[in-house]
């Protein structure tokens, strides 16, 4: 089911992309909201710097969360670096891999737990218009600390000025979904 319905989104965004002439922007930085599994909440930020015109970029998010009806927070960190290769003047295939840390406090019966590994990503992200660009992509996490997952995020960005937008991702797997409302600024 789910891969169905990244197959028809792919599928949707293809005809779609012909209709914006911007390049997109790979260097910005936001703040937002971030609900996991409406059982935590709270605040992240992140950022993307792209280095020239080399299509490469890197990137950063910290997130931290808290548990509702605990004390239990947990800090999310992610370190990586990008490439977007143009398939037209507004549609990108994104290749990305990340350093992941998510460190738990006051965790009840362990105390405070930290796990790290890796993520590897690959999908589209395209502009449908001067103001409206949206994201596909397929995850896969994994490390010495925690099992191998795949994840599916789906985003897009409303843009109010060519520096200013609100963005919303949804990020799901079989574990968890993790949402995002965002205030962004593209450089």
């Amino acid at each position: 089911m789910k891969r169905s319905l990244i197959a028809l989104a792919l599928a949707a965004l293809l005809p779609l992309s012909a209709q914006a002439d911007d390049k997109l922007s790979y260097t910005y930085v936001e703040g937002g909201y971030v609900n996991v599994d409406s059982d935590a909440d709270g605040f992240g930020v992140r950022g993307s710097f792209e280095f020239g015109q080399s299509n490469f970029y890197g990137f950063g998010s910290y997130a931290q969360v808290e548990v509702d009806n605990s004390n239990v927070d947990i800090d999310n960190t992610e370190i990586g670096f990008g490439y977007a290769h143009d398939l037209s003047d507004n549609l990108d295939l994104i290749s990305e891999l990340a350093w992941v840390s998510a460190d738990a406090d006051n965790v009840p019966l362990l105390g405070n737990v930290d796990a790290d590994g890796y993520r590897a990503s690959v999908g589209i992200r395209g502009s449908f218009s001067d103001s409206f660009e949206g994201l596909l992509k397929a995850n896969y996490t994994d490390g010495s600390d925690f099992d191998g997952d795949f994840s599916g995020t789906i985003g897009a960005q409303y843009k109010f000025t060519q520096t200013w937008g609100v963005t919303g991702e949804v990020t799901f797997g079989d574990d968890s979904e993790t949402y995002l409302v965002g205030l962004r600024a593209s450089f």
